[in-house]
């Protein structure tokens, strides 16, 4: 008889993210950029999913919104364009 583990923990979903408001204060190659968020640091983002997709354009001084998640707060992903 084989027994089996008991997963005692919920099952793995998608990560839990923390939005931030900020500014594009520099533009890098390859879709990064260099975001100043609210609480005055300054981290590295590139473009989500459908930004990506729908070739929306983000340029220096733009207002975004960026979702960090808790394993490395200096990395973020633009979601939102306005």
């Amino acid at each position: 008889m084989v027994e089996r583990a008991v997963r005692l923990s919920a099952p793995m979903g998608r990560e839990e993210h923390i939005e931030f408001q900020g500014r594009v204060i520099e533009v890098l190659p390859a879709g990064n950029f260099r975001i100043e968020i609210e609480n005055g640091h300054q981290i590295l983002a590139h473009l989500g999913g459908k930004l990506r997709k729908h070739r929306i354009r983000v340029v220096l001084g733009d207002k975004v919104t960026v979702a960090l998640t808790p394993y490395d707060p200096t990395r973020g992903i633009v979601v939102y364009r306005g």
